[in-house]
C-alpha cells in the first residue's frame, strides 16, 4: 500500500499564498500577485493571463502587478526584497537557499540584474586601470552574490565587508589576496563581554 507524500513545493506555495493575502489586506497595497512553480504551472493566478517566470531557476516565483507596484520597486526594490525576505523566513530557508524563491514586479529584477552586470563591468575596468581595490555601494545579499559571480567571471577576486544593510563587495586586482573584514560582534557577544568585565572586578 502506497501513501501519497505531500508535495513540499505545493505546501510552500500555499504558505506564500496565505502570507501574501494577509500582507496585502493589512497593508492596503493595491497589487495583485500570481505564483508559479519551476515547471511554469500557475498555482495562484490574478486577473491577468499566466506567464512563465522570467528566471526558471527558482522553485517558486511570485509576480506582482497593479497600481502600487512602483512602491515595491522604489529605492532599489527595498520593499520587494523585504517581502521576499519575510517569505524566505516563513519557509525557514537558510540564507544560501533564498534563491529557491523569487519575487518580482514589472520585470524589476531582470532590469536590475542587467544594471548589476554593467556596474560589475565598470568596477572591473576601474580595478584594472588603477591596480587598486574598488568598493561597490552597499547591497542586499542577493545582489552581492550576483556581483561576486560577475567579478569572478571577469577574473577578479572579491570579498564582502561591513555588516547588515551596510555590507558591500570589494573587488581586488588579479593575484591580490582579498581581505575579509571581521564582522562586528553580535548583541549576544557584547552582552557577554560586558558581564565578564563586571565579573573580573
Amino acid at each position: 500500500m502506497t501513501t501519497n507524500e505531500p508535495d513540499p513545493t505545493q505546501q510552500n506555495t500555499e504558505k506564500i499564498k496565505e502570507f501574501l493575502q494577509t500582507l496585502l489586506i493589512s497593508s492596503g497595497l493595491e497589487v495583485e500577485f500570481k505564483i508559479l512553480t519551476r515547471d511554469g504551472k500557475v498555482q495562484t493566478e490574478a486577473r491577468t493571463s499566466a506567464q512563465a517566470p522570467p528566471q526558471p531557476s527558482p522553485e517558486i516565483s511570485v509576480e506582482f502587478i497593479g497600481p502600487d507596484t512602483s512602491l515595491l520597486t522604489a529605492r532599489n526594490g527595498e520593499l520587494l526584497h523585504a517581502i521576499e525576505h519575510l517569505a524566505a523566513k516563513l519557509l525557514r530557508l537558510e540564507p544560501d537557499q533564498h534563491d529557491r524563491i523569487s519575487f518580482d514586479a514589472e520585470n524589476f529584477k531582470a532590469l536590475r540584474n542587467r544594471e548589476l552586470e554593467l556596474i560589475a563591468q565598470a568596477g572591473a575596468e576601474r580595478v584594472r586601470a588603477t591596480h587598486r581595490p574598488y568598493a561597490f555601494p552597499p547591497m542586499n545579499s542577493r545582489e552581492r552574490r550576483l556581483l561576486h559571480l560577475a567579478l569572478a567571471a571577469a577574473g577578479l577576486p572579491t570579498a564582502s565587508s561591513s555588516d547588515g544593510p551596510r555590507r558591500f563587495v570589494v573587488a581586488y586586482p588579479e593575484g591580490e589576496q582579498p581581505v575579509e573584514a571581521p564582522k562586528a560582534p553580535s548583541t549576544h557577544d557584547r552582552t557577554r563581554a560586558i558581564r565578564n568585565s563586571f565579573r573580573r572586578r
